[in-house]
């Protein structure tokens, strides 16, 4: 039943979600509703954050090393991901020519066995064509480690932004990787498959929670969503403010969630573009990743810029990302935020400031600090950044900074 058929255009989209009624939108959201069954309302308490201003706010000591910082040739890099897998660190991220997501774009990789010394990026998969010889676009997804195997993913677009893949790739060493495996499943992930307390494997994508109890993360990957299956047919960059229109919702994208000793996962949203108002969104699932509530705004800043949630060893959970609200799309600082009860964040700190210059403009190449993505190591916090979606560097922050 789901993504039968590939959208035809992301122009004929646009012009389509005009010509739909009032009733027929609220006919779609009440049978929603309904079939969300407990789902259908977030929490009545507010996950919020103190985050006002950095002056006064605690820098922590941070190692940190530039993974990837382009002299010639492919000048966008985005997207990135970090793991350890058996004895050495291994990034990946989006890597193109100039531009963001224009097609050409590339997934590669680097190698370091001692977080200061990276490999050359070497090429982990190319964009496939259409049948029009037009290259496609690839975006890194993230990581899953399954005992001595670690595995890759990466989604695949059309210049229409249409024909929406996920794909895998295995490797047993980090360095000689396996084919692709196509996932079957319409999503561009904005994380690669993070595990809830039942084991089920989740993937975050812009308007989609893809989850599977395949523990290799390869296979029976089936598909929810806040949204209605009515309402949209692939979740990639172009496709998450037509639904967001009929909702009456902001543009809501890039998910990231937690879940709470009460079995709830609770999952963060980004509002873009016209919908920015500083602040993020939440939906909820209560039964295991199955459905999610209609969402609702929160009181927990935002730069208008993807984030990461996760939990330390001692329970508490933390947010890395850009909570600032004065400095639109900026994304500086780097900031970690910590709660005990995964409500309120009220303990905030530093991570970075400093100030990358660009080496060669390109489209929407900005933000100091994009797209985090974090892992905890061996007592350390592991944060990877694109800086001005150009060059790619690591952090590495010992968790007794935090006590």
């Amino acid at each position: 039943m789901w993504f039968a058929n590939p959208l035809k255009t992301e122009d004929s989209m646009y012009k389509n979600q005009f010509l739909i009624t009032g009733r027929t939108i609220c006919i779609s959201l009440m049978c929603w509703l309904l079939l969300s069954g407990s789902n259908a309302t977030a929490q009545t308490k507010s996950i919020s954050n103190n985050y006002r201003i950095d002056s006064g706010l605690v820098k922590l000591k941070a190692d940190s090393s530039f993974i990837y910082i382009p002299v010639t040739g492919w000048f966008y890099s985005h997207h990135p991901y970090i793991c350890r897998f058996k004895d050495r660190w291994i990034a990946i991220w989006s890597n193109g020519k100039k531009d963001e997501d224009a097609p050409g774009q590339r997934v590669v990789f680097s190698v370091s066995k001692d977080f200061f010394h990276w490999s050359d990026p070497k090429v982990l998969a190319n964009p496939s064509t259409d049948r029009n010889g037009i290259t496609k676009t690839l975006t890194a997804a993230g990581f899953h480690v399954y005992g001595d195997t670690l595995t890759a993913y990466f989604g695949e677009y059309s210049v229409k932004r249409t024909h929406t893949q996920l794909f895998a790739m295995s490797t047993a060493d980090g360095e000689h990787w396996g084919h692709p495996v196509d996932l079957h499943i319409p999503v561009n992930p904005n994380f690669g498959p993070e595990p809830l307390v039942s084991g089920r494997l989740v993937i975050c994508g812009n308007i989609s929670f893809p989850y599977t109890d395949d523990p290799r993360g390869l296979s029976a990957w089936k598909m929810s969503s806040f949204y209605p299956d009515s309402l949209f047919k692939e979740d990639n960059p172009a496709t998450f403010e037509s639904p967001a229109v009929k909702s009456g919702l902001p543009p809501l994208c890039e998910a990231s969630f937690f879940q709470t000793d009460d079995g709830i996962v609770h999952a963060l949203l980004r509002a873009t573009g016209d919908g920015w108002k500083g602040r993020l969104w939440l939906t909820e699932s209560k039964d295991n990743a199955a459905h999610w509530s209609f969402p609702t705004e929160t009181g927990f800043t935002d730069n208008d810029s993807k984030f990461h949630f996760g939990q330390l060893p001692d329970k508490r959970f933390y947010y890395v990302g850009n909570p600032d609200t004065l400095h639109h799309d900026e994304r500086n600082p780097l900031v970690l935020a910590l709660s005990q009860d995964g409500v309120h964040f009220n303990q905030q700190f530093i991570i970075a400031r400093s100030v990358y210059k660009l080496n060669k403009p390109g489209l929407w190449k900005e933000g100091q600090y994009g797209y985090p993505h974090s892992i905890i190591d061996h007592g350390y916090l592991i944060v990877i950044v694109s800086r001005l979606k150009e060059a790619v560097e690591i952090f590495r922050i010992d968790l007794q900074e935090l006590k």
